[in-house]
């Protein structure tokens, strides 16, 4: 079953434009996450539409972002680019009437919730500064062993 990675190929190109502090363009994008331009577009549109990005027309203009990387959380991409459960797992409904079926479901139902829920909580508190902190922490242990 094939995964959805938009949120990860987000994260990263939301962190880079953070780290660079500019406008990048549908382009530019869609080189450093190997697609086309308009699946950057689309894509750029649909975090804009939730406020995480905003664009700027004609030379020099691009993607940029429209809050602070602290406060733009995982989860307000998460929210942006899927609007259903991060869990590709569902219910079987072929017998509803069947005692079984309603129990594992109950159960099921249960599970995938909590289990969400943590995951949001975790998405929430997670924003791009820290995960772009946490690359120039690691970029600025690098140089410091290059030197020694």
């Amino acid at each position: 079953m094939p995964q959805d990675n938009r949120l990860s190929r987000m994260l990263h190109v939301l962190v880079h434009m953070h780290l660079l502090g500019g406008t990048e363009t549908s382009q530019t994008i869609g080189l450093m996450l190997s697609t086309n331009p308009v699946v950057v577009r689309r894509t750029m549109a649909a975090l804009k539409r939730h406020g995480i990005v905003g664009s700027e027309g004609g030379p020099g203009g691009g993607w940029l972002l429209t809050r602070g990387a602290q406060e733009i959380s995982v989860l307000d991409v998460h929210k942006a680019l899927n609007d259903k459960s991060v869990f590709s797992l569902g219910l079987a409904a072929d017998h509803a009437g069947c005692p079984v079926e309603r129990a594992v479901n109950a159960h099921l139902s249960k599970a995938f919730l909590k289990a969400e829920t943590v995951l949001n909580d975790e998405f929430g508190k997670l924003t791009l500064a820290q995960i772009a902190q946490e690359f120039s922490a690691v970029r600025e242990a690098r140089s410091t062993n290059l030197e020694a």
